[in-house]
């Protein structure tokens, strides 16, 4: 059966195949029959937000329309970063959450991200269901006429729900006297971001809060952060936060404008937890593309890491399993799952912003407690997603192996939201590293190159 949902729902450029409206007419339809078949309530309540993107009216209408052909009721709240959805979700009681955005992808893309009424993502298993349904079988809704049909309204109070939810994450917290630099992305918190900031005190100089429709993640945000580093110097701001299009990740950097990454986020709150007796089971959860640097710093706090594969609801998933309250990626998708119940850019700057406070030191000094390993990241455009061991470059990639030895790692993989294939090689000789991973892209292109 063809896949429709990646490693963060389904995405796509919009207006093409998966994000037609006709084929999101079939996902409203398929998400809330199996919500009616799974709830007790006669009329089911579907949440859904979306990001800045112009293609997200287009897309929110047509999900709608699929939802209330369904009979299930939708409750709008408009512009919501992702995580807002899923504490949105439960604050109201409703039974899923649907968020229309393609994150830190480019304008012209657009995507649907889907919350269970428990505030989690849909496991693999509940998106493979909807798919048997959009793709296999046939959604009958005529028998829904008249009064069975859903309704749709809009949820007034939405965005000050979300901002208190922030807020109370760092009960207590004052920010007073702390000077922020606030990328935004021109996405969903390009509203809540900076009103949370502010609240609690800070003084917040706001980057990229404008959005058009096309000029989300376009030179900004968590992918761009050139632009808050050098205003972060120029204010002599203590801290840069950059969000992306939909607020799931955070990236930083210090006073002196020097990047710091979800790794080093991770790490130093980590180590402040665990210094606290707040770290349950003495555990944090990542993924095999985080920096070999970390597990270093790590091991010498005595602090266990465990690999979840790619993705922040695996992430979530592993955490859950045994109970740990903090994990994440090295692309800013941190989760605190005494907070949320997903990766949240908003409420980990807060939570990085109290260990500052608390610890009563520069961020410069914090992020000293990792040193990253050179590390080198090269996409390359893909037409397909063949397996990698059946590529003649797979040759390049055990020579790489071989060489680098205990010393580094070669990971090649494709993306699970679009149509790339990552080259990450770690190292300690920068150099050699580039010029590895360069040769091995190059193979990649030339097999499968888009």
């Amino acid at each position: 059966m063809e896949k429709l949902f990646g490693t963060d729902g389904i995405r796509g450029t919009a207006n093409r195949f998966p994000m037609t409206p006709e084929l999101v007419v079939s996902i409203g339809k398929a998400t809330a029959h199996i919500v009616k078949e799974k709830s007790e309530k006669k009329r089911p309540k579907v949440v859904i937000g979306r990001d800045t993107r112009l293609s997200g009216c287009m897309i929110e209408n047509a999900l709608t329309s699929g939802i209330l052909s369904a009979g299930a009721d939708v409750l709008l709240v408009g512009y919501m970063p992702t995580p807002a959805i899923a504490h949105i979700t439960k604050s109201l009681n409703a039974d899923a959450g649907m968020v229309i955005s393609a994150s830190h992808n480019p304008a012209a893309d657009n995507g649907i991200k889907i919350f269970g009424g428990d505030g989690y993502k849909l496991s693999d298993e509940g998106e493979e269901e909807i798919e048997k349904y959009i793709l296999t079988e046939e959604i009958k809704t005529e028998h829904i006429t008249g009064g069975f049909i859903g309704t749709a309204c809009s949820v007034g109070d939405a965005k000050g729900r979300y901002i208190e939810f922030a807020k109370a994450s760092v009960k207590g917290l004052s920010l007073q006297g702390l000077k922020v630099v606030l990328d935004c992305a021109n996405g969903a918190a390009y509203d809540t971001a900076p009103h949370i900031l502010r609240e609690l005190g800070a003084e917040v100089v706001v980057l990229n809060d404008k959005p058009d429709g096309l000029n989300i993640n376009l030179n900004c945000g968590a992918l761009h952060p050139e632009i808050m580093m050098d205003v972060v110097k120029k204010e002599k701001a203590d801290i840069g936060i950059a969000l992306d299009g939909d607020a799931d990740r955070v990236i930083v950097c210090d006073e002196k404008g020097n990047n710091v990454d979800g790794d080093h986020i991770i790490a130093i709150c980590a180590i402040h937890l665990k210094e606290k007796n707040l770290l349950k089971k003495n555990c944090v959860v990542t993924t095999i593309m985080t920096n070999k640097g970390f597990d270093i710093a790590m091991d010498k706090k005595n602090i266990r890491v465990v690999k979840a594969k790619v993705g922040d609801r695996y992430v979530i998933d592993e955490m859950r399993k045994k109970g740990y309250v903090l994990g994440g990626e090295q692309s800013g998708h941190i989760i605190f799952s005494n907070h949320t119940t997903t990766g949240d850019g908003i409420i980990s700057a807060l939570q990085l912003l109290r260990t500052m406070k608390e610890k009563g030191e520069k961020l410069s000094n914090l992020a000293a407690c990792m040193e990253s390993l050179p590390q080198v990241l090269v996409n390359v455009k893909v037409k397909e997603k063949r397996d990698i061991d059946t590529l003649e470059v797979k040759k390049d990639i055990r020579k790489a192996e071989e060489k680098l030895g205990e010393k580094g790692r070669v990971l090649v993989r494709y993306s699970g939201t679009e149509n790339l294939c990552r080259v990450m090689i770690e190292g300690e000789q920068k150099k050699e590293i580039q010029k590895m991973a360069h040769e091995i892209a190059h193979g990649i292109k030339k097999e499968i190159g888009g």
